[in-house]
């Protein structure tokens, strides 16, 4: 299966309705935080196109599983 090349704005909209937070930003990378019963750290470069492994690295961080991220990304 073909990952699509988001940009990273829209994986930040993405995972800000799942609950994660912005809460600090290096240059272009931007840091998003989950607290629950273990903390999640996911960065997301702000560029206009993601390249597969970054997302596939995204979405393993996150700990959304793969389809359900994608299904998410599709509807944003």
């Amino acid at each position: 299966m073909m990952l699509p090349h988001p940009p990273g704005k829209k994986i930040i909209k993405l995972l800000s309705k799942e609950g994660f937070e912005i809460v600090g930003r290096k240059g272009s990378h931007i840091r998003l935080k989950k607290k629950n019963k273990k903390t999640k750290i996911v960065i997301v470069p702000d560029h206009k196109e993601l390249a597969p492994g970054t997302l596939l690295n995204i979405i393993r961080r996150s700990k959304i599983p793969k389809e359900r991220f994608l299904r998410l990304l599709k509807k944003i």
